[in-house]
């Protein structure tokens, strides 16, 4: 629209506009307008010279009667059965509920057309689509379409928001006894105190899922409980599928040592966004936690799950399970926070484990005498990393107790070595250290013998350094940081610090009697050791060796621990990890949890899975752009998922950039769809179609190669014939009704094609005016017409050098 004049140097240009609501009948059609633009022109010339026309409809599809959307929504009630609708436990939904592509514009343009060439009028018209030398097609995409994955992490995102605890959630009733047992950590403690029975009972593992409920029923009935039976049991037999078998689990804790996946960029996509492997138990929770609150009871059925699974820990710490799921070793602090507690709490049933083992082995056992497999490989620097599980080294040292009367001397290290070091440290040590049996040595090292007496050295068994979580961490740096500088300070932190040092030192004295600091160095730092070439009185060259100058610094941590330790072999040392009180402390933790809190925790598992699927889902599309965004997306994850708590507006807006590509994923499978590329025969043609498709996601508006009778052409084509028939099946008078004008029916019967929803019309001319004589300066009239809107712009331009 534009009004006013142009003065340029003896030309006067006049705009003009005309603006109507409602299109006067004469108007609709091509000779009309001719009209209004000769009488504008006014031009003096008897011929008038040609008029040049450009034309272009509009045609809106809305009806893609033949194509209903094919995503329905996930059948909640066959869930139990296990997978319908592409559901299933531990799998995400996909996709949009709604048809993503609401509407297809066809605009058919003719750029050159000259009067006289072709007839419009308000009785008969040339202009049919199907021959129309250029068409280009755009797509209206639905508004905010509903889709499945977003609105799944979204739901789960709100839970965040929540403040009840999971006992305001429930009912302070239904785990009355639990809540004794949890409420008072000191309480749980007091366990150490009491002597531990055996447990002497053989316990099937397919009983254990049903502990839990068996409590809930107690206090109230079944029909009660937020989940239904069916699907706690389905949920649970996939997050603990040991426990359906009858045989007691074996010691392996990892799901699937050989995942084909573990090393590829996708599964260890864990480390950035600290979550937890994709086969983890972990992992698996938050995927079910996501549905049970979108499908099966919102932030009650959450809470139920969780206590279940609190429930189902206590049980498996009690009875010596291991939990599946979960790679064994310290926790991984890579991953997140409760992810690392549930890894502690299998390194206490593990070490637990291993003792009730022992201790009832005690009597029997001799010490394996090939522990070559142990450490033949291992040099020096990582001994210390020893894994307890290699070997039998374990059972043999993990029967202690921290009382005394509790142990049993066991005959494995000393009728072992009985030969090998009797009469160790006679030539060296002290007279006290002669008479000593060497205990709990692991295998000889290398080639090196005692300085002081030339007996071999002997690498002792150690105790494990104790694992510890990621808050235990910090909690541990804060109190090490508040000591301060002073030299008090400074010697409480060593003495706190050098606990796991102390314990080698005992299992080294003991392992080798009669050896001194420097021996004990040259094994655990060698790097202390500092050995040089020197010349003795004879003129012979000898390795001198002496301890490094922070060894010698005057009552330095290292000097003092050897002083204060005892050769006691580490069986017999008092636990360095006391895996009672962390598991007490891992339960009390869980128990704790709002829903709130878990599902924080839970909420990088819940993203990292989504990503996870958008990719596996664009990988069957293959869209570039996509691929772009999910890289975008990935780095940004990245960087907030990282910190400790994240702040909401970035959580929401990674869950909005993952709706993003569902709902361009859900267009390209809806574009393709219908234009059936999967059904194209003829692999060039399927070709030219999947590019035609991606431009549509990617551009604004896009030329249809070959007009009506391209490939893509003749689809376009035949839907709008479809959507045409479809519409003609209505009643006649409604039709009618709906037609309107005398014209627009005409144009109905003829065409394949609906009414246009807009036409376009561009006259163009060059004349003189006002005079014969002037110069011929061009005249051009715009005119669109659209249900609600008639709009005329014209440029009329005359001679100003004698007027």
């Amino acid at each position: 629209m534009y009004v006013g004049e142009c003065q340029g140097h003896g030309v006067r240009t006049d705009f003009e506009m005309v603006h109507l609501r409602k299109v006067p009948n004469q108007y609709t059609h091509l000779s009309g307008l001719l009209d209004i633009f000769k009488s504008k022109i006014g031009c003096p010339l008897t011929p008038l010279p040609p008029v040049s026309i450009a034309i272009r409809f509009t045609y809106v599809l809305q009806d893609w009667q033949q194509y209903f959307w094919p995503q329905q929504p996930p059948d909640i009630d066959a869930l139990v059965g296990g997978e319908v609708g592409g559901l299933e436990f531990g799998k995400l939904p996909f996709g949009a509920c709604e048809d993503p592509i609401s509407e297809l514009h066809l605009a058919t343009t003719w750029p050159h057309l000259t009067e006289g060439i072709i007839v419009d009028n308000d009785v008969y018209s040339d202009l049919d689509p199907i021959q129309a030398p250029h068409w280009s097609v755009r797509v209206r995409k639905a508004d905010n379409p509903q889709c499945l994955l977003g609105d799944f992490v979204t739901e789960f995102f709100k839970i965040c928001r929540r403040k009840e605890s999971t006992d305001e959630i429930l009912g302070r009733s239904t785990f009355e006894e639990e809540g004794r047992e949890i409420a008072d950590i000191t309480h749980a403690l007091s366990k150490l105190t009491e002597p531990a029975p055996v447990p002497i009972h053989k316990l099937s593992v397919s009983n254990m899922v049903h502990t839990a409920k068996k409590k809930i029923r107690k206090h109230r009935g079944v029909e009660e409980s937020p989940l239904n039976n069916d699907v706690l049991n389905t949920i649970l037999l996939f997050l603990f599928p040991d426990a359906a078998s009858e045989k007691p689990l074996d010691g392996s804790s990892s799901t699937d040592s050989n995942n084909p996946l573990s090393e590829s960029e996708e599964y260890n996509l864990y480390n950035q966004f600290k979550s937890a492997p994709s086969d983890s138990l972990t992992y698996k929770l938050a995927l079910c936690l996501c549905m049970i609150n979108f499908y099966h009871g919102g932030l009650k059925g959450v809470a139920h799950l969780w206590q279940e699974f609190v429930l189902e820990m206590r049980f498996r710490w009690e009875n010596n399970f291991l939990i599946p799921g979960l790679t064994s070793g310290p926790p991984d602090l890579r991953c997140c926070l409760l992810h690392q507690k549930l890894q502690m709490l299998n390194c206490c049933i593990e070490r637990k484990k291993a003792r009730d083992e022992g201790r009832k082995t005690n009597t029997s056992e001799i010490y394996p005498g090939d522990t070559g497999k142990a450490g033949d490989q291992l040099g020096p620097d990582n001994l210390k990393d020893m894994d307890k599980e290699k070997g039998e080294v374990g059972k043999s040292w993990d029967s202690w107790s921290d009382s005394e009367e509790e142990f049993f001397e066991c005959l494995s290290d000393t009728e072992e070595l009985k030969g090998n070091g009797q009469e160790s440290g006679k030539k060296g040590g002290p007279k006290e250290v002669a008479s000593l049996k060497p205990e709990g040595r692991l295998h000889q090292h290398g080639k090196l013998t005692l300085l002081h007496n030339g007996e071999p050295l002997y690498i002792p068994v150690t105790q494990e350094p104790a694992p510890m979580t990621e808050d235990l961490l910090e909690e541990q740096s804060e109190v090490l940081a508040k000591l301060g500088t002073s030299a008090e300070g400074a010697h409480l932190r060593a003495r706190m610090q050098s606990a796991c040092l102390l314990s080698d030192m005992e299992s080294f004295k003991a392992a080798n009697p009669g050896c001194f600091l420097e021996d004990f160095v040259r094994w655990y730092s060698p790097r202390d050791y500092i050995e040089e070439e020197v010349v003795d009185e004879k003129g012979n060259m000898v390795l001198k060796g002496e301890l490094s100058a922070r060894m010698k610094i005057p009552s330095n941590m290292w000097v003092e621990a050897w002083e204060t330790a005892k050769p006691i072999p580490a069986r017999r040392q008092r636990r360095l990890f006391d895996d009672t009180r962390e598991a007490e402390k891992v339960l009390h933790y869980l128990a704790v949890q709002k829903p709130a809190d878990l599902a924080r925790h839970l909420l990088p598992c819940v993203i990292h899975a989504a990503v996870l699927k958008v990719k596996e889902e664009e990988n069957l599309e293959n869209i570039s752009s996509v691929k772009k965004i999910i890289k975008q997306i990935i780095t940004h994850s990245s960087k907030v998922l990282h910190f400790p708590n994240p702040e909401d507006k970035k959580l929401e807006e990674i869950i909005h950039q993952i709706t993003n590509v569902e709902a361009i994923i859900a267009r390209a499978r809806s574009l393709k769809a219908k234009f059936g590329t999967e059904k194209c025969e003829q692999e060039e043609e399927k070709e030219d179609l999947e590019r035609f498709v991606s431009c549509l996601l990617e551009q604004p508006e896009v030329l249809v190669v070959g007009a009506g009778r391209g490939h893509a052409g003749k689809i376009i084509h035949k839907l709008f014939v479809n959507a045409q028939r479809a519409a003609a099946v209505a009643p006649p008078e409604e039709e009618l009704k709906r037609m309107g004008s005398p014209e627009e029916r005409r144009h109905n019967s003829v065409s394949d094609f609906p009414p246009p929803a807009g036409r376009e019309l561009i006259l163009r001319t060059t004349v003189p005016r006002p005079a014969p004589y002037s110069r011929a300066l061009p005249q051009r009239m715009y005119s669109v017409l659209t249900k609600e809107d008639f709009r005329l712009a014209g440029a009329f331009s005359s001679d100003t050098t004698f007027f």
